[in-house]
């Protein structure tokens, strides 16, 4: 049966995109795993960012598979933990949308950085994510379950590049997987840029 991982990709895009463009404080009472949830899929630059980092893992494949979205989770972390204490980071917007044009600029020309440095910046993009999702945690959120849940949803954000990345792979013998991927990571950089150019 052939497959169809474009196909397959645009329709997980379909189900786990909300309608919503960018992340915003939710205001209802008792917020907590839900919110921390959805905050990571209701904003184009954490969402695309994170996906980025899972085809750029699968991309690299080897160790960098698992510890590239690790880094990125635990800095993520650490950045939502300064974000709710109140402790500010400087130029976060522009660390967030950065991160998104590097990060598929790093796909699109199918980087090798050596891993300690990729691990690095995509600790440092993380933080700044993090950092976003913990300044706008509801004031009735426990804190824990906030994380907990923005935490779980990056690592299927993840998780759902790592599955497009590697479907392609089923167009390596007409050596056409690794130019789609390239161009999603152009698509995802450029992408970046607009939410730059639109801010």
């Amino acid at each position: 049966m052939k497959r169809f991982p474009l196909a397959s990709a645009v329709l997980l895009a379909g189900l786990v995109l909300p309608a919503v463009a960018d992340a915003h404080t939710f205001g209802a009472h008792d917020a907590g795993f839900v919110h921390g949830f959805l905050h990571p899929v209701g904003g184009w630059d954490h969402l695309l960012a994170m996906v980025a980092v899972g085809l750029w893992a699968a991309q690299r494949g080897g160790a960098a598979l698992w510890a590239l979205p690790a880094a990125f989770v635990t800095a993520m972390f650490g950045g939502g933990l300064l974000g709710m204490a109140g402790i500010g980071l400087p130029a976060v917007e522009l660390g967030i949308a950065g991160s998104v044009i590097v990060l598929g600029a790093l796909i699109a020309a199918q980087s090798r950085l050596s891993l300690p440095v990729s691990l690095a910046a995509v600790a440092l993009f993380a933080l700044f994510h993090g950092h976003a999702h913990g300044a706008e945690m509801p004031e009735a959120a426990q804190p824990l379950l906030y994380g907990l849940g923005f935490a779980l949803a990056t690592a299927l954000l993840h998780g759902a590049g790592v599955a497009v990345a590697l479907s392609l792979r089923g167009f390596a013998r007409e050596g056409k997987g690794g130019l789609v991927l390239r161009g999603l990571g152009a698509a995802i950089g450029l992408g970046g840029v607009a939410l730059v150019t639109l801010a």
